[in-house]
């Protein structure tokens, strides 16, 4: 019997607080077994923007994570939502780009925008916090 792989589509914010603090948690995503980590270029590119306001020595770290990764190029043209997914225009690429790699999750601390979205399944993207996923995790064991 194959074992399930999680696609696992990784936003900025998660990005950035992993490389930003050593000890987070978040840092666990990246040793799980059964998944594969994804992001965008957009979504890194962001991090990076982000990191190099706040502690530009973190950008090492972000390399490094992004390494262990797929990062998929571009920001896909079509942001078509269903009608009943309010989200704001900067954040359709996020979804679009989880939607376009075939990932399973997306995980993202952007509770302000995807905060409605938590715990929804749009288009066969579960959209969760980190937190959310591994508990989730740990229940389907």
């Amino acid at each position: 019997m194959s074992r399930r792989v999680d696609r696992l589509f990784v936003d900025a914010n998660v990005l950035f607080s992993a490389a930003y603090m050593p000890d987070s948690r978040l840092r666990r995503l990246w040793s799980l077994a059964d998944t594969e980590l994804v992001t965008s270029g957009f979504a890194l590119e962001e991090a990076r923007r982000n990191l190099l306001a706040y502690n530009p020595d973190c950008l090492s770290v972000l390399d490094e994570l992004s390494a262990h990764m797929t990062v998929a190029a571009g920001v896909p043209l079509d942001t078509k939502l269903p009608r009943a997914v309010d989200l704001a225009d900067k954040d359709r690429p996020v979804l679009s780009a989880a939607r376009a790699a075939s990932c399973t999750h997306l995980l993202t601390g952007g509770k302000r925008h995807f905060g409605p979205l938590y715990g929804r399944n749009i288009q066969g993207v579960l959209v969760l916090t980190p937190a959310q996923y591994l508990q989730h995790r740990k229940g389907r064991r």
